[in-house]
């Protein structure tokens, strides 16, 4: 058994980084300006000319990303905003702190993205924004959820948390980077993102003046100038030194992009063939930034799909393979959420990935020992588990002869 292996090695990382990010550590501490400095400033320009986007509003996490971009679209209480169920809470929890109704869409199985068809199937008048989430690094079929806003007068609200340098591809020719497309792009700097830094931070991306003005007001109390509040608003800012860790970390960005695809086609190489797995599909449209590589269980339901999920897990554990499932239980079955317009079995694909994925270890400091180690390992655990499997089938098959045999 290994005891070297991780999800996301942040040490690794800062230890290539060590000097820059102490430097720029220690230019704040000496500065002493640790609420608004420079570093904030320059960190938001910096960022918003990487991605190409007009404006960049730092703020304290993605989850006040994602509640600013709504208050500063300015909904009202009860509005419905449509919203993939497969995601993490924070994108549905802000909706509902907000006096919205989440109305949840399923996601394409393949992209784990938001479902086009259901989502124009879910519209009503009552509809006034969607917001698409990319998912583990690939965007959402954007280019049809532009048309169907277009077509209905909805708001666009990016989750590029995990999806950060991702880009789309429109039919006509014109790439644009995840989070630049829609009325608000939000984005988290969480240490395990691909852009992370040393402790909460986030971000609001928009090329529209107007909100631009309106999100900075309301990220500040609600004011432009100091002890004038215009509207009501909160207190999210990102704190100087981690826009200071942030600008140093941004310039290795494609870096750290290219080292999560070299470990993508290595999984992919290695399992794209394995029996009962399934490894992620990339988007005609998308490029893919890989925060996570997740696989699918890819059996029937005969043979119980979660069970044997757990079984991988357990046995990948006690081969010092960590793994993690994003997630095991979909946001409209989660008790704070639930509700009886969207019971059990009302969102099948999104139940169905809940109980089939698994996302296996990839981060910026992979070795080939370590894809290796990982690979084979899988390989291993998958072949012993459908040999069990299938002997435990034939003798149910059995079974189930023999008693109907006696029946009759």
């Amino acid at each position: 058994m290994r005891n070297d292996i991780v999800m996301v090695d942040l040490n690794g990382q800062y230890q290539n980084l060590k000097k820059k990010i102490d430097s720029a550590i220690d230019i704040v501490i000496q500065s002493g300006k640790f609420i608004n400095g420079p570093e904030v400033e320059l960190f938001s320009k910096e960022l918003a000319r990487w991605i190409g986007v007009k404006h960049v509003i730092p703020c304290a996490n993605g989850t006040d990303a994602l509640q600013l971009a709504i208050m500063a679209l300015q909904l009202k209480v009860g509005d419905e905003v449509l919203v993939p169920s497969f995601s993490y809470v924070a994108t549905v929890e802000v909706i509902v702190l907000l006096g919205l109704k989440p109305v949840f869409v399923d996601v394409n199985p393949h992209t784990f993205t938001i479902d086009v068809v259901d989502l124009r199937n879910k519209i009503t008048e009552k509809s006034k924004l969607i917001i698409p989430v990319h998912l583990f690094g690939q965007c959402a079929n954007m280019e049809i959820i532009c048309k169907i806003a277009q077509k209905y007068q909805l708001k666009i609200v990016e989750d590029t948390a995990q999806a950060i340098g991702a880009c789309y591809r429109f039919s006509n020719g014109e790439t644009i980077n995840a989070g630049a497309i829609g009325d608000f792009g939000t984005t988290s700097f969480f240490p395990s993102k691909n852009l992370g830094c040393f402790g909460d931070g986030g971000a609001l991306l928009t090329n529209s003046d107007d909100l631009a003005i309106m999100a900075k007001m309301m990220a500040n109390h609600g004011q432009k100038v100091k002890y004038h509040h215009d509207v009501i608003g909160c207190n999210s800012r990102l704190d100087t030194i981690q826009a200071a860790i942030l600008r140093v970390k941004l310039q290795y960005l494609r870096e750290f992009t290219a080292k999560r695809k070299r470990v993508a086609m290595y999984y992919r190489k290695e399992l794209n063939n394995v029996k009962g797995l399934a490894v992620p599909n990339v988007s005609r449209n998308s490029t893919h930034v890989y925060n996570q590589f997740t696989l699918k269980i890819d059996l029937s339901d005969r043979y119980g799909i979660q069970n044997i999920r757990d079984r991988v897990q357990t046995e990948l554990r006690k081969r010092g393979i960590p793994t993690m499932i994003y997630y095991p239980l979909p946001i409209h079955l989660q008790k704070a959420y639930c509700s009886q317009d969207f019971p059990h079995g009302s969102l099948p694909m999104t139940e169905r990935l809940s109980e089939s994925v698994l996302s296996i270890p990839i981060h910026t400091e992979m070795t080939d020992d370590e894809m290796e180690y990982i690979t084979e390992s899988i390989k291993e655990v998958m072949k012993r588990i459908l040999v069990h499997v299938s002997l435990t089938t034939k003798k149910t098959e059995c079974k189930e002869i023999i008693l109907s045999t006696n029946q009759q």
